[in-house]
């Protein structure tokens, strides 16, 4: 009887997936986007991260301890940029996606637009939405977040950043819209690196923020469809011109 009621309770969860897709392409096929499901994920770092321990050391005035027999750090090497756990992986930036991939089992999408269509909105926070984006020769990590800036006040965060350097990132502008209801809200920036950590992009509000009341005129049935689009900045086109 359990391993009936579990079984069901998938098939259900499945039909649900299903259904959710299959609306999205019914309402974005018309415009020719590649649509991605995405599932919510809670985020499992109860540790602080490493990038946000640093800025608040340097923010005290506090430098960590020098330990002369410690091996030296290679300074190529960067921590992992998923922010759902506190991993302790390290590794060169240009392995970083296939660790993404085969550690994190975060989905890719190719494509110059996508609809990044988030389910399950009305989870509670700290919720993660997370994919990554292939355009133009480069790989971006998308993040929607659910998180509570101020206690009991939840709000969303959404952010496109380069799996590359902060200098690679200056070549691009990313565009997050929300459509619906003949509504529409856009977000125009250029990417932040994964080199700046995605909590520091959230606390600085440099990024999409929705209130909740603002969420809900644009979701459906719980769902939140953001449309995707990268393009190479004007000062990248006139130097390749060149």
């Amino acid at each position: 009887m359990l391993f009936f009621t579990q079984c069901f309770g998938a098939v259900l969860d499945l039909i649900h997936l299903r259904f959710q897709h299959y609306k999205a392409k019914r309402v974005f096929s018309a415009a020719g986007q590649l649509v991605c499901v995405v599932n919510p994920t809670h985020s499992l770092k109860y540790a602080p991260t490493r990038c946000a321990a640093a800025q608040t050391s340097a923010e005290q005035g506090i430098l960590p301890p020098c330990h002369h027999h410690e091996a030296v750090h290679d300074p190529q090497l960067v921590p992992c940029t998923c922010p759902l756990y506190s991993c302790p992986w390290e590794g060169h930036l240009e392995v970083v996606v296939s660790h993404l991939r085969q550690t994190h089992r975060i989905n890719i999408l190719q494509g110059a637009e996508i609809v990044f269509l988030a389910t399950d909105m009305h989870l509670p926070a700290p919720t993660d939405w997370i994919i990554m984006h292939s355009c133009l020769g480069h790989q971006f990590l998308l993040v929607l977040r659910k998180q509570e800036k101020y206690e009991g006040h939840p709000q969303f965060f959404a952010t496109m950043m380069l799996i590359g350097t902060p200098t690679q990132a200056d070549n691009f502008t990313y565009r997050l819209e929300l459509n619906r209801n003949q509504r529409r809200l856009k977000w125009e920036a250029t990417p932040r690196s994964v080199l700046e950590c995605v909590d520091s992009v959230i606390s600085d509000g440099d990024c999409l923020v929705l209130n909740t009341s603002l969420a809900q005129l644009f979701s459906d049935n719980g769902s939140l469809a953001i449309g995707i689009a990268i393009t190479t900045s004007k000062v990248h086109n006139a130097e390749d011109e060149m």
